[in-house]
C-alpha cells in the first residue's frame, strides 16, 4: 500500500500529497515482446516489498557527501560509522548508506565509425542523489555575441569529459526574458550539445518537461541575435577647468544615467537568478552551475579602481563640485551588494556550486586598439567564491580545472537519516556533516541544508515541472494514484525495419483520482516518454486535460479514465516512463515499463501480448489525437470489429473470456495453444485453458489475428501473469505475456 504523505529529499523525494486514504498501486508490465517459454523471472522478496509498500508520513533526508584528502584526491573506503550528521544542533542516526565511485563504472564508449552500429552504454544503477548534475547557464545580457560563441565551444569541451551517468541541463539568462531552461537535466549529452546551438532562441518548447529539444524552427541561435545587451565601458572625460562646466555636468549626468541603467540590469539579474536557484533547490543532489559570462561592471559593487578617476572625484569633492562625485561609482552600491549576497545564499541553500567562466578570455592585458575595456571578472569571482566555486579566465584553465573537479567529485557517499517532527512547510533546515577520526588535512564537502517538503498548492509551476521531470529521468515509481499501463508495438508504415506504431493505454482509477479536495474542473497531467538504453528520449507525448466533474464524476467514481496515446519508435530496447498527476492535489503515479520494439523483418515471427477486449462504455475514454495516424490502420480488431483492450483485465476463475492473439509472420497451418499462470513473484500456480477460434491473415502492415478464449484456473484475488504459447505445425513455438487480476468479488 502507498500513501501520499511520504516525501524523499536529496535523492528520493516524494512530494507531500493531501490524500488521507491508502490506495492500492498495481504495476502492470505488459510487454510488446516475444517471451521465452519459461516462467517470468521472480523478483527478490525484498525488492518486491520495497516497490509495493511504503511507510506512512516518513521523511527520509539523503545527503551526498564528498571527502577529499589534503592532496585533493577523494578518500575511498569510508563506512557509515565514519560519519556524523547534525540536523540543526541535533545529531541524527544514519539509517542508510550508499557509495558511488565513478572511476569503477564504465566510461563513455568510443565513437563508432560512420555507418557502423553504435556501441551500447552499460546501464548505470546510481542513486539519484549521488548523480552529478551540471547546469550550463549562459548569460546573454552582460556578454557580447562573440563571447557567447566562445562560450558554446567551451561548453562542448566540458560535455566531452563528463561521465555517462552525469546529468546536464542547459539554460540562459537575458534581461528581457529572465532565466530560461532550454533543456532539462538529461543523460543525453549529445542532445545537450545540440541545445547549445539553441541558446537565445525564443522558440517554444514542445516538451513541457524540457527533457527533449523541439524541432528546429527558423534560424539557429548564435547568429548574432543574442548577447551584448549590456557591455560596460565608460568615457570618463572631463573638459572642465574650473567653475561649473556645462559639458562636464551633462557628461556626468549621462554617465550617472548609464550607471543607473546598469544597476537596474544587475538588480533584475540577482533577483531572477535567486528565483532560479530556489527552483534548482527542488532537484535532488549537488548542482554545478557553469556560469558563462563576461560579468557586469565591477564599479557597481566595488566602486572604481581607477586611480585617476578616484583622484578627480576627491579633488571635485574638495572643491565643492558635488555634481562630479558619484558615491556609487566611487564606493559601489550597497543595495546591489546585498541583493548579490541574497542570490548567493539561495545558490548555497540549493546546493549549487557556481563555476564562473569568462568566455572573453584574459582581457586584462589590453583590448582592441590598445584600449583596456571594462572588466567584470571581480564580480564573476565574487559569484563563484561565494558558493565554493572558482573563476576561470581562459579555456585552457577551464579544461584543466574541470578535469580536476570531475576527478575530485568521482566518489560520493550518500547518507540517509529520518528526522522527526519536520513540518511540511517548505522551510530550510541547516545540516552539518562531520568525519570521525578525520585524517589531517581532510575536507568534507556536503550540502549545507535541505528544504522541507512543500504542499503542492504552494509550489510554483517551475517547481512542479522540475519535480515531474526529475521523477521521469530517475525512473521513480509509485505514488498515491492507482494506474495501469498497456504498451505494444505494431509494424508501422514504411516497411520492415521502419519505425513502429506503439499505442499506449493508461488507465487511472477514478476514486484515487477524485480523493481530496477538488475544484469543479479537475486538471490532469499525463506524460509518457520512451527512453533508450542511453537515457535518450526517442519519442514522447504529454497532455493536460480539464475534466468537468459535473459531467464525468459518475463514470470516474464507477471506474476511471482511460487515455489512448501513441509513440513512433525505431526497433530497439526502451523503458517507457509514465507519469500521471492530479493538477489540483498533486497526487500522482509514476511507472516504468520495459518495452521491446522488434524490426518486423520477414524472417522473424513476432507474437504480441494477448489483448482482452474491454467492456464498451466502462471508462471515460480520451484519445491523444482525434484521429489515428495516417496510413496506420486501427491496430485493435477482432474479426474486423474494433475494440479497446483492457490494460489490466479483470477475470473470474473458471469463467471463459474472449482474448485476441496477434502476431506477424505466423506460419500457415494448424496452430495449437497452451497457457501457464504465474504469481507476481514468478511462481507457476496453474495452467488455465486456451481455445483458438478463427484466424485472419494480416494485410500489408496489419498483424495476423486469431480469436481465442481463455479460462483461468481457480485463483485467489490478486494480480497474476499469463503466458500464452502458440505452436505451429512444424513445432516452432512463440510465447508472449500479459498481466491480469482476479477481483475481490471473484471466489477461487
Amino acid at each position: 500500500m502507498r500513501t501520499t504523505a511520504t516525501a524523499r529529499i536529496a535523492c528520493r523525494r516524494y512530494r507531500l500529497g493531501v490524500v488521507a486514504a491508502c490506495m492500492a498501486v498495481t504495476a502492470l508490465p505488459l510487454l510488446a515482446q516475444t517471451a521465452p517459454k519459461t516462467p517470468p523471472k521472480a523478483q527478490p522478496k525484498a525488492q518486491e516489498d520495497k516497490k509495493f509498500t511504503e511507510s506512512t508520513d516518513v521523511l527520509a533526508v539523503e545527503v551526498p557527501v564528498q571527502v577529499l584528502g589534503k592532496d585533493g584526491e577523494p578518500l575511498r573506503g569510508l563506512k557509515a560509522a565514519d560519519f556524523t550528521i547534525y540536523d540543526g544542533r541535533k545529531e541524527q542516526p544514519v539509517t542508510g548508506f550508499e557509495v558511488l565511485d565513478l572511476s569503477a563504472m564504465p566510461q563513455t564508449p568510443a565513437a563508432a565509425a560512420p555507418g557502423a552500429p553504435a556501441a551500447k552504454a552499460a546501464p548505470a544503477q546510481i542513486a539519484p542523489s549521488a548523480r552529478r548534475r551540471f547546469v550550463l547557464l549562459f548569460d546573454l545580457s552582460f556578454t557580447g555575441p562573440a563571447a557567447v560563441t566562445k562560450a558554446r565551444q567551451s561548453a562542448k569541451t566540458l560535455l566531452a569529459g563528463l561521465h555517462p551517468s552525469d546529468l546536464v541541463a542547459v539554460a540562459s539568462y537575458s534581461a528581457s526574458r529572465g532565466p530560461e531552461l532550454v533543456l532539462g537535466f538529461t543523460a543525453d549529452h549529445h542532445q545537450a550539445e545540440e541545445a547549445l546551438a539553441r541558446i537565445g532562441n525564443p522558440e517554444v518548447a514542445a516538451d513541457p518537461l524540457h527533457l527533449t529539444l523541439p524541432p528546429e524552427n527558423g534560424p539557429r541561435a548564435g547568429s548574432g541575435a543574442s548577447g551584448g545587451g549590456s557591455r560596460h565601458g565608460n568615457d570618463d572625460g572631463d573638459s572642465g577647468s574650473g567653475g561649473i562646466d556645462i559639458n562636464a555636468v551633462v557628461n556626468a549626468a549621462a554617465d550617472r544615467a548609464a550607471l543607473q541603467a546598469e544597476q537596474r540590469d544587475v538588480t533584475s539579474f540577482t533577483r531572477a537568478v535567486a528565483v532560479f536557484a530556489k527552483m534548482l533547490g527542488s532537484i535532488h543532489g549537488r548542482k554545478y552551475v557553469i556560469f558563462l559570462s563576461e560579468g557586469f561592471n565591477d564599479k557597481l559593487l566595488l566602486g572604481t579602481e581607477d586611480d585617476a578617476e578616484i583622484q578627480a572625484m576627491n579633488e571635485a569633492s574638495a572643491a565643492g563640485q558635488t555634481w562630479k562625485v558619484d558615491s556609487d561609482a566611487r564606493f559601489g552600491n550597497t543595495k546591489l551588494s546585498g541583493l548579490l549576497e541574497k542570490m548567493l545564499e539561495e545558490m548555497r541553500r540549493a546546493d549549487c556550486v557556481v563555476e564562473s567562466v569568462d568566455p572573453g578570455g584574459l582581457r586584462a592585458f589590453g583590448g582592441e586598439n590598445g584600449i583596456k575595456p571594462a572588466t567584470g571578472q571581480n564580480t564573476l569571482f565574487a559569484i563563484a567564491n561565494g558558493t565554493g566555486g572558482e573563476l576561470y579566465r581562459n579555456f585552457n584553465d577551464l579544461s584543466v580545472a574541470m578535469n580536476e573537479m570531475l576527478k575530485r567529485t568521482s566518489v560520493t557517499y550518500v547518507l540517509t537519516y529520518q528526522p522527526e517532527g519536520v513540518k511540511h512547510d517548505g522551510e530550510y533546515h541547516k545540516l552539518r556533516v562531520e568525519l570521525k577520526n578525520a585524517p589531517r588535512g581532510a575536507r568534507v564537502v556536503y550540502r549545507p541544508g535541505y528544504y522541507a517538503p512543500k504542499p503542492f498548492k504552494d509550489q510554483s509551476a517551475a517547481e512542479r515541472m522540475l519535480d515531474a521531470a526529475n521523477r521521469v529521468v530517475n525512473g521513480e515509481e509509485g505514488g498515491a494514484l492507482s494506474a495501469s499501463v498497456l504498451a505494444a508495438a505494431f509494424q508501422g508504415p514504411g516497411g520492415p525495419g521502419a519505425k513502429a506504431y506503439v499505442p499506449v493505454l493508461i488507465e487511472v482509477d477514478g476514486k484515487s483520482l477524485l480523493a481530496g479536495a477538488q475544484a469543479k474542473t479537475l486538471p490532469l497531467e499525463i506524460y509518457a516518454y520512451a527512453m533508450d538504453e542511453k537515457g535518450t528520449v526517442q519519442d514522447f507525448f504529454a497532455r493536460t486535460l480539464g475534466l468537468d466533474l459535473g459531467k464525468v464524476e459518475p463514470v470516474l467514481q464507477k471506474s476511471g479514465l482511460k487515455f489512448y496515446g501513441d509513440l513512433s519508435l525505431a526497433p530497439g530496447s526502451y523503458t517507457l516512463r509514465i507519469l500521471v498527476r492530479n493538477g489540483t492535489t498533486g497526487a500522482l503515479v509514476a511507472k516504468v515499463l520495459p518495452l521491446e520494439v522488434p524490426a518486423f523483418t520477414q524472417a522473424a515471427t513476432v507474437l504480441l501480448p494477448p489483448f482482452f477486449p474491454e467492456t464498451p462504455g466502462r471508462w471515460l475514454l480520451v484519445r491523444k489525437n482525434a484521429e489515428a495516424p495516417k496510413d496506420m490502420p486501427y491496430p485493435f480488431q477482432m474479426q474486423s470489429e474494433p475494440f479497446i483492450p483492457a490494460a489490466l483485465p479483470v477475470l473470474r476463475p473458471g469463467e471463459e473470456t474472449k482474448v485476441a492473439l496477434m502476431g506477424y509472420h505466423l506460419q500457415p497451418g494448424v496452430l495449437t495453444a497452451d497457457s501457464r499462470v504465474f504469481s507476481r513473484a514468478g511462481e507457476e500456480i496453474g495452467s488455465g485453458e486456451v481455445r483458438l477460434g478463427q484466424r485472419q491473415a494480416g494485410a500489408t502492415i496489419e498483424p495476423d489475428r486469431v480469436t481465442a478464449t481463455f479460462r483461468p484456473p481457480a485463483l485467489k484475488p490478486g494480480e497474476y501473469m499469463l503466458l500464452i504459447t502458440l505452436t505451429d505445425a512444424a513445432g516452432k513455438a512463440e510465447s508472449s505475456t500479459t498481466s491480469f487480476v482476479v477481483g475481490k468479488g471473484a471466489s477461487g
